[in-house]
C-alpha cells in the first residue's frame, strides 16, 4: 500500500511531464509506423514534393489541433464567451489572447516531435526535396539534366550512377535540419522558463504551497459537490414518487458558476489561489471576480486551470 502511494504521490507531482514525455513517446512511435508502412514515395518530379510535404506537415497540424482539443483550459477559455448577453472588454479579450499564445505553446510538443523525428529518419524530406527545383539545381551543379532526371527516382532506391550519393546528401539534409530544430526547441525553452521563473511574482515555496492547496481544494470541491448532486437527485427522486413539491435547495447560481469557471488571473495586491478562492473573498458581490483592475495571466500559474477536477477534457 505503502508503494502504491509512493507511486501516486510521484504522478499528482511529475503529472505535466509525465503526460508529455508519453505525447513524445506516442508521437514518435506513430511517425515510425507511417514512415515504414504507409508511405509510399511515388518517385515522380511531379508529386514527390506535395506528397512529402503532406506527409512532414499534415499530420503536425493535426496533432497541433489536437493538442488545443485535449487541452482543458482551451474548453474553459471558450465555453460561454459567445452566450447571449456576454460582454467583451479590452482586457478580458488581452488576457484570452495571451492565453491562446500559451495554449499554442503546449499544443505544439506533439507536431514538432512529429517534424523532428521525420527529419531524423529522412524519409519524407527525402521524397519532397527531390522533387523540389530548388534542391535540384543545388544537387546537380551545371544543369547536369542526368541527374536531374535521376533525382526524382533517388526515394525509391532505383539503380543509378549518382543515386546512392544522392540519397545521402538528403538524408545528411534531413538529419542536420532535425537536430537544429532539436537544439532550437530546446535552448528556446529554457529561455523561456528562465524568464517565466524570474519574473514570478511569487517565491519557489509559495508556488510548492500553492499546488498542495489547488490538489486539496479539488479534492474537497469533489466532494462536497458529490454530496449536494447526490441529495438533490435523491430529493428530486422522492418527489416524483410521492407527486410532492421539493424543499428548496441553495445551490450556486449560474452567474456563481461562471465567475468561478473563468480563467484564473493574478493580482499582486490581492494574491488568491483559485477563482474559488478569490469568489468567496469578494467584497462586492455584483462585481465579477473575472476582470478586476490590475489582473494579469502569469505564464508561471498556468497549473490553477489545469489541475483536479478542471483538468477534465469535455
Amino acid at each position: 500500500m505503502e508503494k502504491f502511494q509512493a507511486v501516486l504521490d510521484l504522478h499528482l507531482k511529475h503529472r505535466s511531464a509525465l503526460a508529455y514525455g508519453l505525447v513524445t513517446l506516442l508521437t514518435a512511435s506513430g511517425e515510425r509506423i507511417f514512415s515504414t508502412t504507409v508511405f509510399q514515395c511515388p518517385c515522380s518530379a511531379t508529386w514527390n514534393l506535395p506528397y512529402g510535404l503532406v506527409f512532414l506537415l499534415v499530420p503536425a497540424m493535426a496533432l497541433f489541433l489536437l493538442g488545443y482539443a485535449l487541452n482543458a483550459r482551451t474548453w474553459r477559455l471558450l465555453t460561454g464567451c459567445c452566450a447571449p448577453g456576454t460582454r467583451s472588454s479590452c482586457g478580458s479579450c488581452r488576457r484570452g489572447v495571451l492565453v491562446c499564445a500559451q495554449l499554442s505553446g503546449m499544443a505544439a510538443v506533439a507536431p514538432l516531435t512529429w517534424v523532428a523525428v521525420a527529419l531524423l529518419g529522412g524519409t519524407f524530406y527525402e521524397c519532397a526535396a527531390s522533387g523540389s527545383d530548388i534542391l535540384v539545381r543545388c544537387l546537380c551543379p551545371r544543369g547536369d539534366s542526368a541527374c536531374a532526371a535521376q533525382l526524382p527516382l533517388v526515394p525509391c532506391k532505383a539503380s543509378a550512377p549518382q543515386g546512392p550519393d544522392l540519397q545521402k546528401e538528403l538524408r545528411a539534409q534531413s538529419q542536420v535540419l532535425g537536430w537544429i530544430l532539436i537544439a532550437a526547441v530546446i535552448i528556446f525553452l529554457l529561455i523561456f522558463t528562465s524568464v517565466i521563473r524570474c519574473l514570478s511574482p511569487v517565491s519557489f515555496l509559495q508556488l510548492k504551497f500553492w499546488k498542495i492547496y489547488l490538489e486539496q481544494e479539488q479534492q474537497i470541491f469533489k466532494r462536497e459537490a458529490t454530496e449536494h448532486a447526490n441529495e438533490l437527485a435523491k430529493e428530486n427522486v422522492k418527489c416524483f414518487f410521492e407527486s410532492s413539491h421539493p424543499k428548496e435547495s441553495k445551490l450556486p447560481s449560474m452567474k456563481d458558476w461562471q465567475q468561478i469557471s473563468s480563467v484564473y488571473t493574478f493580482n499582486p495586491k490581492k494574491p488568491y489561489y483559485s477563482m474559488l478562492h478569490k469568489y468567496v473573498n469578494r467584497k462586492d458581490k455584483n462585481n465579477s471576480i473575472s476582470s478586476a483592475s490590475g489582473d494579469r495571466v502569469i505564464p508561471l500559474l498556468d497549473f490553477v486551470d489545469t489541475s483536479g477536477m478542471t483538468s477534465d477534457v469535455p
